[in-house]
């Protein structure tokens, strides 16, 4: 059955990605991102997570679009690194507003509408850095590692109304933001990876697709890394 299928921050990367992928399992998928921009074969709304109004027509958008939002992949997401000797307020708040509140925020806006259907999906996109940490990484890691506690409190409250809650946790995949890292950076962060590469877009596309899919039904409040092994043991 083809389902109203709605991926924040879907506009490029893994995002896109997952958005190709459902789309392509027959979903009717609506992608947001901040600018608006087009994504070929896809539908768009301007979202900016931060903005509960803004999230509200996002929403409102795919319901006119698509029907109720039925499966939410909440993958909005930004970093700003910085050792945390040196790491400003703001970039602190800004990261969690994004990454976690925005988490929060477009799932409380899914969750009625799901209830009243007594189904749904819901798949937060996390990090490795979450589970594992990273130096300069403190703001990221921590909203990244805040999606676990909120996902499986989430598995908890919904899942007497068949709506399942769960968290990809991608490692170094290829993407534009690792893209913008020098290669020696790049060389020794796949150096630490136990199958010696980088993921694609489309692997880590693949398990939300799972997740989301018939044959996920009895799994809710899991951590699937997608990772290569890096965060191995977290």
């Amino acid at each position: 059955m083809s389902r109203s299928v709605l991926v924040t921050g879907g506009n490029r990367g893994i995002g896109l990605a997952i958005a190709r992928r459902l789309a392509s399992g027959g979903d009717k998928v609506m992608i947001t991102s901040r600018s608006g921009e087009d994504a070929e074969g896809l539908a768009v709304a301007r979202c900016d997570v931060r903005d509960p109004a803004s999230v509200d027509k996002a929403f409102a958008a795919a319901e006119a679009a698509h029907g109720p939002v039925e499966v939410l992949v909440a993958n909005a997401g930004i970093t700003r690194d910085q050792l945390l000797a040196l790491m400003s307020e703001d970039d602190f708040a800004a990261v969690l507003d994004t990454n976690l509140a925005g988490a929060y925020r477009v799932a409380k806006r899914a969750v009625r509408p799901m209830m009243r259907l007594r189904r749904g999906r819901i798949i937060f996109i996390s990090s490795v850095v979450g589970l594992l940490g990273s130096a300069g990484q403190a703001n990221y890691a921590a909203s990244k590692a805040g999606l676990v506690g909120m996902a499986r409190s989430l598995a908890r409250e919904l899942g007497s109304r068949n709506i399942t809650v769960n968290v990809v946790a991608p490692g170094f995949a290829d993407t534009d933001m690792t893209a913008q890292l020098p290669p020696e950076r790049k060389q020794a962060i796949v150096a630490g990876i136990p199958l010696q590469r980088t993921a694609s877009a489309d692997e880590v596309a693949g398990v939300v697709a799972f997740l989301a899919g018939p044959d996920a039904a009895y799994i809710t409040g899991a951590v699937v890394p997608v990772d290569g092994g890096l965060g191995m043991g977290h």
